[in-house]
């Protein structure tokens, strides 16, 4: 029986016309003027509004070559919902204006017979806003591809968990035909955030997070998930999502995803 997952922020966090949707992401691929490329397995990509980051998350889904690949998985950030776990979607279908992208059924029994994983229900997956704002650009790049997704919200996990989900994932990054869409913003700053972190040898304060942010993307850039650890320590930067880049990130713990080459570019645009 089909369990659709609605596009429950289209309409607010991005246009829910169709055609409008559609000319918005092929002019930000287009303008990003990206190579594709069989190399790049995973991105790191925003999940802010449109109107803030769709054409910066251009900088990442237009490096993909779809050619191959016939599963994605999508991580994404807890927002609303506290979990210690990774959770999985127990819909069958996500839902996008442009089109709709079938979940792999069978990985996420998988996944779920590790006896690892939550289930979230629909009403916690319709909630959350991180993995929706990458579904319209997977659904643009993989148009005429046949590929089904694997969500999996990631909680406030701990370090060993970050270790065992790392593991458990690492066989699926080993096969060519698998994706890795890794959904984060970097720097929340102001009191909102209770954050504000500032560096007065780079004058204004945007170009002050912006150096911040470039530290960190220079470290994840190498690999080294000790390094990111410390940054994080150090500096405590409001990155949302650091719990799935950990994922990605650790050679020998956890898992490599290769040529995640854009996220300099779309964070640096």
């Amino acid at each position: 029986m089909e369990k659709i997952r609605r596009a429950s922020h289209a309409g607010s966090w991005y246009t829910d016309n169709p055609n409008k949707l559609s000319e918005e992401l092929d002019g930000w691929i287009r303008a990003a003027g990206l190579p594709k490329s069989s190399d790049v397995r995973g991105v790191i990509a925003p999940h802010a509004g449109y109107s803030y980051s769709g054409r910066a998350a251009a900088y990442a889904f237009g490096n993909i070559d779809p050619t191959n690949i016939t599963r994605v998985f999508l991580l994404g950030p807890s927002h609303h919902y506290y979990t210690p776990k990774c959770a999985l979607s127990t819909a069958t279908v996500y839902k996008t204006p442009i089109g709709d992208l079938p979940i792999d059924l069978e990985v996420i029994e998988e996944l779920k017979a590790t006896g690892k994983f939550e289930l979230m229900n629909l009403r916690v997956d319709e909630a959350e806003h991180s993995m929706e704002m990458h579904l319209p650009y997977l659904s643009k790049v993989f148009e005429g591809h046949l590929v089904k997704i694997i969500p999996i919200l990631v909680g406030a996990l701990s370090a060993e968990n970050e270790a065992m989900y790392g593991k458990l994932l690492a066989k699926y990054v080993d096969d060519p035909h698998n994706f890795f869409s890794v959904s984060s913003d970097f720097c929340h700053w102001g009191s909102r955030f209770n954050y504000m972190y500032y560096d007065k040898k780079y004058g204004a304060i945007h170009k002050s997070i912006e150096a911040l942010d470039k530290m960190g993307m220079d470290i994840i850039e190498t690999g080294d998930a000790d390094a990111f650890k410390q940054y994080l320590s150090e500096y405590d930067n409001t990155i949302c999502g650091y719990a799935e880049q950990q994922l990605d990130e650790n050679k020998d713990k956890i898992l490599t995803v290769r040529a995640i080459e854009s996220v300099q570019k779309y964070t640096r645009q």
